[in-house]
Parts: structure tokens; C-alpha cells; sequence
């Protein structure tokens, strides 16, 4: 049986869960399985959870195993609509402007560089720069040392910055 404190203080990382998930894997209704997913093994395994520890990172560690073991075995190429990014029901941004806004086109440009990017890149970067973890718990979710977790995110930011080159230049008169 699952301590209720337990379950309360999980659910309050829902919302962050939810959205490594969509990063994860471009897809609403696969994201909300994946975090489903999660939280039925977090509950099956809360008596390996030590108390005082992170309890986010270790969610986070949770979903991302849940994601490799079950999502990446299909390693199926997603569809990409005319602009380039994958189709899906679920933008990456959930603040992005719509698309008949100026910044539509840049969003649209990050989104396409994120998708390049081997998971093993994106998820350092999107736990640390987005979800703001520290890079020890980085570390621990990635399953690796510290060092290669920034190792990884510098990787993540160079080849980002290479497919967005073109937003560094200064215009040409």
C-alpha cells in the first residue's frame, strides 16, 4: 500500500513530468501514457524511494527508463508536417505564439533544432535549462557522472547553435 503522504508530494511534479514527457516524445496522448506509466512504477517502487532524498530527480529517473525501455524500441521515424516539425497534438512550447505571430517562425526554428537533437543530448538540456535540476540530479536521472552530463548539455548548446546559426548574424544592408 502507498503512503499518502507519498502520492500528495509525487503529484506535485506532475506538471513537470508531463512536460519531459511531451519533449520526450511529440506526441499528447503518448506523453500523458509515458507519465501514467510513470507514476504506476513510482507507486509499485515507493518503498525504494528514500525519504530526504530528491524526489523530482527520481521521478524524472523513472520517466526517462520508462521512456528508453518502452518508446525508443520502436525507433520509428515521426511524421514532419510541410514546416518541418513533427506532427503531433502537442507543441513543445506551451507558451509559443500562435502561428500567425512574428515569433511563430522562431519557435518554429528552436523546435526543429530540438527535434535534431539524439536524446542523449536533449534531455540533459531540457532537464537542466528547462526543468531547472541541478546537474547532480542531471546525473543521477541520466545514469552517468556529473561530468558527462556537462559534457552532454555543452554538446546539446554547440549543435543548437550551428542549426541556428543564422539567428546570430547581423543583417546585411
Amino acid at each position: 500500500m502507498v503512503d499518502e503522504r507519498f502520492l500528495q508530494q509525487a503529484l506535485e511534479h506532475l506538471d513537470a513530468l508531463h512536460n519531459l514527457a511531451v519533449y520526450l516524445t511529440r506526441n499528447g496522448s503518448e506523453a500523458e501514457d509515458l507519465v501514467q506509466e510513470t507514476y504506476v512504477r513510482a507507486m509499485r517502487f515507493s518503498h525504494r524511494f528514500e525519504p530526504g532524498t530528491h524526489l523530482r530527480a527520481w521521478l524524472f529517473q523513472i520517466l526517462r527508463n520508462t521512456f528508453l525501455t518502452f518508446y525508443r524500441l520502436r525507433e520509428r521515424e515521426s511524421t514532419l508536417s510541410e514546416s518541418g516539425v513533427p506532427e503531433g497534438d502537442a507543441p513543445m512550447f506551451h507558451d509559443a505564439p500562435g502561428e500567425d505571430s512574428e515569433r511563430s517562425g522562431v519557435y518554429m526554428d528552436l523546435e526543429r533544432a530540438l527535434v535534431r537533437l539524439p536524446e542523449e543530448f536533449k534531455t540533459p538540456l531540457l532537464l537542466a535549462e528547462v526543468e531547472g535540476l541541478a546537474l547532480e540530479d542531471v546525473a543521477r536521472i541520466m545514469e552517468c557522472p556529473v561530468g558527462t552530463v556537462k559534457s552532454r548539455i555543452f554538446r546539446a548548446k554547440e549543435r543548437l547553435r550551428g542549426y541556428l546559426k543564422d539567428y546570430g548574424e547581423e543583417p546585411k544592408d
